[in-house]
């Protein structure tokens, strides 16, 4: 009987700014708004749900004729937005169940998990927070790290989603941050070895750092993960666009069993930047950089400032 190898596409988006149109009194949301200066409407809202589904609903479909059937975001409000977008028009019929925890960010945005029930069994997911200090002492809240376990395949899977510190501040005044967080990613691949040396594990995010960044090479080299992302990059593509130079700070890693055919049923295929012409700026000096929702306050009505990035296993 000859079986099927059948490719599976694990996804990782920064959607820029996910919000919902309520004021959090908890959180530094009221930029999102209608009554800001950015005029965050009920119909800008729905517009943008309805952009990011449809991104999600096409990433690497070329090769595997469907959606995803995990993607990790970034920059998402809550659990509402989340309930909004997986049951809007280009993906209620993807059935995407989704995991979310709110942190202590301040700006009040989160990651999270999206993922197709029938195929990815969820048996476990919590969260790490990254202990940081700013310059006067004081605790400095950004997001925590999702740890979401599972059977993919009938194989267990480890997927642990991220988003780092900006570096709005500078590269280097930010760093250690960057670094910080790291940690805190090795500290969880070192307990999953513990309990299993040969466990599987995908780490993913947007890293505000490149792949030649030494937060990326550490977690790289102590949680000895493997990253297909390094030769991705290069002068012409990238995941975001910085004064006219790509910039590859979202990646999917993983551990190096990926690539053991005789011992798995998983098997690592290949690494993509998600850049299809329809996210991308048609024309004028910013075409082919990502079509975005805002410039500053200004409204562009695109998708995000990222880029999706993915990867496929096959299976035997």
């Amino acid at each position: 009987m000859n079986t099927i190898s059948e490719n599976f596409t694990i996804a990782f988006y920064n959607i820029e700014n996910l919000f919902d149109i309520k004021n959090d009194p908890l959180t530094h949301d009221r930029d999102f708004l209608p009554t800001a200066p950015k005029r965050w409407t009920p119909k800008r809202y729905q517009k943008k749900l309805l952009k990011i589904g449809t991104a999600i609903s096409k990433i690497g479909e070329e090769n595997t004729k469907v959606a995803p059937i995990i993607i990790g975001l970034a920059e998402v409000e809550n659990k509402k937005v989340l309930s909004d977008l997986v049951n809007s028009k280009n993906l209620i019929d993807k059935n995407y169940s989704y995991i979310h925890y709110d942190s202590l960010d301040e700006r009040g945005i989160d990651v999270a998990l999206l993922y197709k029930s029938d195929v990815f069994k969820v048996e476990n997911s919590e969260t790490f927070s990254v202990y940081l200090e700013n310059e006067l002492g004081y605790q400095d809240y950004t997001r925590d790290v999702l740890l979401v376990q599972g059977k993919l395949n009938n194989e267990n899977i480890n997927i642990i989603v991220n988003h780092w510190s900006s570096r709005r501040e500078g590269v280097k005044e930010t760093e250690f941050k960057r670094l910080a967080a790291a940690k805190v990613v090795n500290s969880v691949v070192k307990s999953l070895k513990k309990d299993n040396p040969d466990t599987k594990i995908i780490v993913m995010g947007d890293f505000n750092d490149n792949p030649n960044s030494e937060s990326l090479l550490l977690i790289e080299k102590e949680s000895e993960l493997f990253n297909p992302f390094k030769t991705v990059w290069s002068r012409d593509t990238g995941s975001l666009n910085h004064q006219f130079q790509w910039n590859l700070f979202d990646q999917i890693l993983f551990s190096t069993n990926f690539f053991d055919s005789s011992n798995s049923k998983l098997v690592f295929k290949d690494a993509q930047v998600f850049n299809s012409k329809f996210l991308t700026q048609h024309e004028g000096k910013y075409k082919g950089q990502p079509f975005r929702t805002y410039v500053g306050k200004k409204y562009k009505g695109g998708f995000s400032d990222h880029f999706p990035v993915f990867i496929q296993l096959e299976s035997n």
